[in-house]
């Protein structure tokens, strides 16, 4: 990993986090932003991502040309029975942390980073140990309210923790609340350059009614049987009253197509079915008048940077119920109605339906969302890092 011949003005910078989307989106963001940052001051970034072999990061990072290297990690099984959380999986995974920081240790040790970001996920830990041991500058990014496992596991270390909102800061333990900056969580700019007229050509679109608002719905990359039911109990009556993309999972999408086969014409013209959205997701993003979706850090992070309504499901199984913390944050703020508890197709509809009657309602939500939004998040964590590296 050692170079002896990289140019003076080389920056180096370690990236460890991911597992999922969350973790590993924001760490690529920032590297891109770091990039141009840099570029601009005829400067060079040389990066290694610390992942695991079969975590998201593992695909994204060489996809990009990003130096990848796996380290051994434990995911510890969470369980408020402390018997539990001695079970023997723990147990085995807990051994594999010293192997994981050993051979994290000797990575930082021989690429000598300038700074090393971690953005949460078990494999975070290990390489955020490894530069406390090598004595290199550790950013910690945390995109949801409350810090994660990893991030909290090494806060006492981090010479920077950027947080995703002003309400995280007073939840940080004492001592590192100096260390705080509110940077927000970072949003493809490619997300934030959508044009509506774009979606209707790519997707085809034409049995849309314009003069009606457009809802998205989407339970993520795989989809969401929950969000699926919810959608297909009230799809006639949700048709009268917009037009309807909906991302439901490539699992789901036969089933889906069968109950949307008895739909009259008129109404099926205006429901759009996608197992996924990949490339057309901004111009879906800018078409759409309000979101129906999870609640992960990621997906907060984008609809309020674009000022989005939003009705939020949030997944129950999620990480410390953080999906839930998540939606009803924005909730409390009039940025977002939160679907808490047994969620029923009435219940949706009450949420959504004064959201799609009403233009002035959605307006104002979509202020509020916008004033937590943080488009330039990328830009204010770069400057983190940089600040981090000179001392």
């Amino acid at each position: 990993m050692k170079s002896d011949h990289r140019p003076a003005t080389a920056f180096r910078l370690i990236v460890t986090g991911g597992g999922t989307g969350g973790h590993t989106y924001p760490a690529l963001t920032a590297i891109r932003a770091l990039q141009k940052r840099l570029s601009s001051e005829a400067r060079a970034l040389e990066v290694l991502w610390i992942g695991t072999a079969d975590g998201l990061e593992a695909r994204v990072a060489p996809a990009e040309g990003i130096a990848f290297a796996t380290v051994a990690t434990g995911k510890i099984r969470r369980s408020s029975n402390p018997l539990k959380m001695m079970s023997a999986a723990n147990v085995k995974d807990m051994a594999r942390v010293p192997l994981g920081v050993a051979r994290a240790r000797k990575l930082v040790a021989d690429f000598q980073p300038d700074v090393v970001l971690a953005t949460g996920g078990y494999v975070a830990v290990p390489a955020g140990l490894a530069a406390r041991m090598c004595r290199r500058p550790l950013v910690l990014h945390e995109q949801t309210v409350r810090l994660g496992l990893a991030n909290r596991k090494l806060a006492g270390s981090a010479t920077r923790i950027a947080v995703s909102s002003e309400s995280t800061v007073p939840l940080l333990p004492e001592a590192v609340r100096g260390a705080a900056v509110v940077t927000g969580n970072p949003v493809r700019p490619e997300v934030l350059a959508g044009n509506p007229d774009k979606a209707v050509e790519a997707l085809g679109l034409h049995g849309f009614d314009r003069r009606l608002p457009t809802a998205y719905v989407t339970g993520g990359a795989q989809g969401s049987q929950q969000i699926n039911n919810l959608v297909r109990d009230v799809l006639p009556w949700l048709l009268e009253q917009a037009n309807v993309i909906h991302q439901c999972g490539p699992d789901h999408v036969d089933e889906l197509r069968r109950h949307a086969a008895a739909l009259p014409a008129p109404l099926a013209g205006r429901y759009y079915l996608a197992g996924f959205v990949g490339s057309e997701l901004p111009d879906v993003l800018a078409l759409a008048d309000i979101v129906v979706s999870r609640s992960g850090a990621g997906t907060l992070a984008e609809l309020t940077a674009l000022g989005k309504p939003a009705v939020f499901v949030p997944l129950a199984s999620s990480a410390g119920n953080e999906q839930a913390h998540n939606a009803r944050h924005l909730e409390d703020a009039g940025a977002a109605v939160a679907l808490l508890g047994d969620v029923t197709a009435r219940r949706l509809q009450d949420a959504v339906g004064p959201l799609l009657a009403d233009p002035a309602r959605r307006d104002a939500m979509a202020e509020r969302a916008r004033a937590h939004g943080r488009p330039d998040a990328a830009d204010r964590l770069v400057d983190v890092i940089l600040s981090a590296a000179s001392g």
